[in-house]
C-alpha cells in the first residue's frame, strides 16, 4: 500500500513498512498471549502480564494505523506514537520474558514480538528526528 500512495514522506519507506508490520504482528501476539495467560492455572499471578499484553496490543494497533496514514503527515504525532509504542513494547516484553524463562512458551513468543516491535519503532523514530 505504501507504494500506491501519492503522498510523500521524509523517511525510509522500508523502515516504515517494517515498523507497520511489526506493530501488527506485536498486537496479535500480545492479544493471543493475554488469552493464553487466562488459561494458566494461576490467573491471578498473570494479572500484570495480561494488563501489559492488552495495553501493548492497543498501542501497537493505534501506532500501525497512524503510521499507515501519510497524507498531511505530522512529525510530532508520529514521534509521540512511536515513543509510546516502544515504551509499551519494552514494558510488555520485559514482563513476558520473565514468564517465558519459566516455561510459558506464549510469553516467550510474545516477548520476542515486543522486542522486534520496539526495535522497529526506535529505528523509525531515529529516522524521523
Amino acid at each position: 500500500m505504501l507504494d500506491t500512495t501519492p503522498a510523500t514522506y521524509g523517511f525510509d519507506r522500508d523502515a516504515l513498512a517494517e515498523c507497520i508490520a511489526a506493530c501488527v504482528e506485536c498486537a496479535q501476539a500480545c492479544t493471543a498471549c493475554a488469552d493464553a495467560c487466562l488459561s494458566e492455572s494461576d490467573v491471578a499471578a498473570m494479572r500484570r502480564c495480561i494488563r501489559l499484553d492488552l495495553d501493548c496490543a492497543d498501542v501497537c494497533e493505534a501506532t500501525g494505523r497512524v503510521l499507515s496514514r501519510q497524507t498531511a503527515y505530522d512529525a510530532d504525532v508520529t514521534r509521540a506514537v512511536l515513543e509510546a509504542c516502544a515504551t509499551a513494547c519494552r514494558a510488555c516484553g520485559d514482563e513476558c520474558a520473565t514468564h517465558g524463562e519459566h516455561g510459558m512458551e506464549h510469553c516467550r513468543v510474545c516477548a520476542e514480538a515486543c522486542r522486534r516491535c520496539e526495535r522497529a519503532c526506535r529505528a523509525l523514530l531515529a529516522a524521523t528526528s
